[in-house]
């Protein structure tokens, strides 16, 4: 399969050509850090497995633990909107490839969904063979259930993908993939008959036909051959769906179906909501935040990121509310609206911080030529994302009213105000990192595919900034027990935030004017056969 190798080939020299060169020593660091950290956990597994002493626990916890393994890659990549990389069937689509050749690479490309459980399952594998109380079946477990992953993750990416894809059923799909995701840790973390059942799938003695505990049971030794019978049938089953959802793929216009429903609609509250930045605001700031407010609105990837805001968001965090009381579950119950809504900042980073020109691409070179300072036009994408950041506080608050959480006048100015100081600071770093990392964006695109190195590198070192001033606020209001002390940090941090962002605006705005040659053919380049 020599098209094989050339569609790698093309993808490096791809990424050899669309990442700024200064940008690879952060992505080398994140990676190093972020993938240092997971070959950690999984040598501390590797001694734990080899470590005769500890088979006792291994037979507990192995089978709920690949079951936890399953979840994490087949459900988290998919609902953080991040799924690795993949292959890009629209460009590939042209080139007498076999169909079943390009499956084959995909199932090896889901590796990238979730390396850090490759990492853990290594370490697993590696440490039973150390152990001489553990079968050599430990081998043959990985490589049937490594694969198994591979295959399903396949599967279920196209079939969310295509869904994701129809303008009609869109939200409803992600309404009902942040449900399923949620409802388990929720029956786990309430006391009930329903959560005993949940908890029994993590226990090794449930169903011997579940995949995981196919795995485990090679593992340790125990029904080899019942044992790897159910795993071969499960990754027959799972290569039949994937396969066939992968021939629809090959089949599917997203295109057309993003396009079915897109005729004219009448003007209406909508058409009211487009223009209330132009009420609110005076010409030409008032037309440029009307005209990303319109852009965000249609675009797929703002809606998905924006509707996990206060449902995710919401969901993720109601464990610690329902968990035994101490200082951390107080704290959660005390604080659920406040820290709802910095999650929710977290999850619209990628769309209203780290890269604000990515939907405009090569239009953002209308930027430079309009009469208009390119300070203020940072300043209208910043405005934009303040105008739905307040509005997602609004709704996150209205959920909490409604699940008759702890609520009140007091808690919903915590939240903006905490809110405030943590935008600030991240339109100052933000603004800086969408001029000189410069990414085009695909707005259609529901699922990102991957993190850049540059966002992580944003994630370990920005987040901590913009965090700290806010935690120093909460522990001056434990160390003098007031109420006020904490607005008083919140207004202080608040205006250096201002500060800072005032000087960090200008000094972006500056370097636009003198890399807007860089900046935009950044913006402009396309991907290659793999998105990444």
């Amino acid at each position: 399969m020599p098209y094989v190798g050339a569609i790698f080939w093309a993808q490096w020299c791809t990424l050899c050509n669309f990442y700024p060169r200064k940008g690879v020593a952060w992505t080398a660091i994140v990676g190093i850090v972020w993938y240092g950290l997971w070959s950690t956990v999984a040598f501390v597994l590797l001694q734990a497995f080899r470590n005769t002493e500890n088979l006792f626990i291994v037979r507990q916890a192995l089978p709920g633990g690949l079951l936890l393994m399953f979840l994490y890659w087949q459900a988290v990549p998919i609902l953080l909107a991040a799924t690795g990389s993949s292959l890009d069937l629209k460009r590939l689509r042209v080139y007498p490839i076999p169909a079943k050749h390009l499956f084959g690479i995909e199932v090896l490309l889901r590796i990238t969904s979730a390396v850090e459980m490759a990492l853990l399952l290594a370490g697993i594998i590696i440490g039973a063979l150390f152990n001489p109380k553990l079968t050599s079946g430990s081998v043959l477990a990985a490589t049937l259930f490594l694969p198994f992953n591979l295959i399903v993750a396949v599967g279920l990416r196209d079939l969310v993908g295509r869904l994701l894809a129809r303008r009609q059923i869109r939200e409803i799909v992600f309404f009902i993939l942040v449900l399923s995701a949620a409802l388990p840790q929720l029956f786990l973390a309430r006391q009930g008959t329903i959560g005993p059942q949940f908890r029994l799938l993590l226990a090794h003695d449930s169903w011997q036909g579940w995949p995981w505990n196919a795995a485990a049971n090679l593992v340790l030794g125990n029904q080899t051959g019942g044992s790897l019978a159910v795993l071969l049938g499960w990754i027959f089953c799972a290569f039949a769906f994937s396969a066939w959802q992968f021939a629809r793929t090959l089949r599917f216009d997203a295109e057309a179906a993003a396009s079915s429903a897109g005729g004219p609609r009448p003007a209406g509250w909508l058409e009211w909501f487009y223009r209330l930045p132009s009420v609110l605001l005076r010409d030409p700031l008032g037309a440029l935040v009307e005209k990303e407010v319109r852009s965000l609105v249609r675009s797929a990837r703002f809606r998905l990121v924006f509707l996990m805001g206060f449902t995710f968001g919401l969901v993720i965090w109601l464990p610690m509310v329902f968990a035994p009381r101490g200082p951390l579950g107080n704290f959660f119950v005390q604080n659920y609206l406040t820290v709802v809504s910095v999650y929710s900042l977290m999850l619209m980073s990628e769309v209203c911080f780290w890269n604000v020109f990515g939907f405009d691409r090569s239009a953002a070179q209308f930027y430079f030529v309009a009469p208009v300072s390119f300070k203020r036009i940072l300043a209208a994408k910043n405005l934009t994302a303040v105008f739905f950041i307040v509005i997602e506080i609004a709704v996150v608050s209205a959920v909490c009213f409604m699940l008759r959480m702890p609520l009140d006048s007091r808690r919903v100015w915590e939240a903006y105000g905490v809110a405030a100081v943590m935008i600030l600071l991240l339109f100052a770093a933000g603004n800086q990192l969408s001029i000189h990392q410069a990414r085009g964006v695909n707005p259609a695109n529901s699922l990102r595919t991957s993190a850049t190195g540059r966002l992580q590198a944003m994630l370990f070192g920005v987040y901590p900034v913009a965090f700290l001033p806010v935690g120093l606020a909460y522990l001056a209001r434990y160390a003098f027990g007031s109420q006020a002390v904490l607005y008083g940090m919140l207004a202080l941090d608040a205006a250096v935030a201002l500060l800072v962002y005032r000087i960090s605006l200008a000094s972006a705005a500056q370097a636009a004017v003198a890399t807007k040659e860089r900046m935009l053919a950044a913006l402009s380049t396309g991907d290659g056969p793999i998105s990444d």
